[in-house]
């Protein structure tokens, strides 16, 4: 079983600016793809970036040139890191990670969310 443990939400002031992170840990045998979603209050979630095993990423037009999505294969973790932050910007920040297990197909697994408030 695999579990994601993010972490780095918090308050923060417009403008600033934020890391989070997220682990993998459990029986994970190849890395598909890693990312991050967001529900903002009364909203669907929402795609914010992805990265691929190989290093492709893409981002959701709203956070282009804001968000910087990273990965660390090797720890099986993933990053954004969030820089002129907007009150919009507020939101439950999901990590998304689709892995496989030692022969198993493709497999999702959610994290439970971290919480960015952006607020003077």
């Amino acid at each position: 079983q695999v579990r994601l443990v993010e972490s780095g939400g918090g308050l923060v002031q417009p403008g600033g600016s934020l890391r989070l992170s997220c682990a993998a840990t459990g029986n994970i045998f190849r890395l598909n793809t890693m990312g991050w979603y967001r529900q903002a209050p009364g909203k669907q979630r929402e795609l914010v970036a992805t990265i691929t095993s190989d290093g492709s990423t893409n981002y959701a037009d709203s956070v282009k040139g804001r968000f910087t999505i990273s990965s660390d294969n090797a720890k099986n973790t993933v990053y954004v890191q969030i820089d002129n932050l907007k009150p919009e910007d507020t939101a439950v920040y999901y990590c998304h990670v689709v892995y496989s297990s030692f022969r198993s197909s493709w497999l999702e697994v959610w994290g439970q969310g971290t919480l960015v408030t952006v607020s003077v």
